[in-house]
């Protein structure tokens, strides 16, 4: 399989105020505790946002949201829609709706693509899920990631959403590099799969 990966995961760059660099939006940057505690499903759609905006002028720019500040007005403004519940966002169907209702009313016209790790046996094979995967990624789309459990895989966390930019076999594994509390992060897509006992969802969107 080698490596695939976005064409330039550097769009996701944001620098604060002190020029310190991070990937992707941060949900620690919200100003309210329970925003800081939930927002981890809107930061990651505010991802996609951005780097869908940044390669392919979705919303009718071709510059990255490269700035903490423009980052989070972004990241409140799509809290308003992609909203975390009591229990989070802890469905892609409770992602993927208000993502494209957001997104449509901005006038961008995207194709919605998702593949749900359901709880149990009665779940996608793990060949399905790197089709899913690399197909994204040759699309040049970075793809929301819900882990519901993470199992034998320490560095996800449970109940969390993160961002999906590379993926490598590896060593007879199967790792992908994930964007995650503003730092790019690589875990062992195999373990998850073979130990999670609650599963979780990927989705991606494409310009139409």
């Amino acid at each position: 399989m080698g490596k695939i990966s976005l064409s330039n995961i550097d769009l996701l760059q944001v620098r604060d105020q002190e020029d310190g660099i991070y990937y992707g939006c941060h949900q620690e940057w919200y100003a309210d505790q329970w925003q800081r505690k939930s927002g981890c499903g809107p930061s990651v759609a505010c991802n996609l946002i951005s780097y869908l905006d940044a390669t392919k002028k979705t919303f009718g720019s071709s510059k990255p949201i490269a700035k903490m500040d423009d980052c989070l007005t972004l990241m409140n403004e799509v809290w308003n829609y992609v909203t975390p519940s009591e229990r989070g966002i802890p469905y892609t169907r409770k992602f993927y709706e208000p993502f494209l209702l957001y997104t449509g009313e901005k006038g961008a016209n995207l194709e919605l693509r998702y593949l749900d790790i359901p709880e149990g046996a009665e779940r996608p094979s793990f060949s399905k899920v790197i089709s899913f995967i690399k197909q994204g990624l040759l699309n040049d789309v970075p793809i929301a990631f819900l882990n519901l459990c993470n199992g034998k895989e320490e560095e996800l966390d449970c109940w969390h959403w993160v961002t999906l930019v590379e993926i490598e076999e590896k060593d007879q594994k199967v790792m992908v590099s994930i964007i995650d509390e503003g730092e790019i992060k690589v875990i062992d897509l195999s373990l998850w799969y073979e130990t999670t006992t609650l599963g979780g969802g990927f989705v991606y969107f494409t310009s139409s």
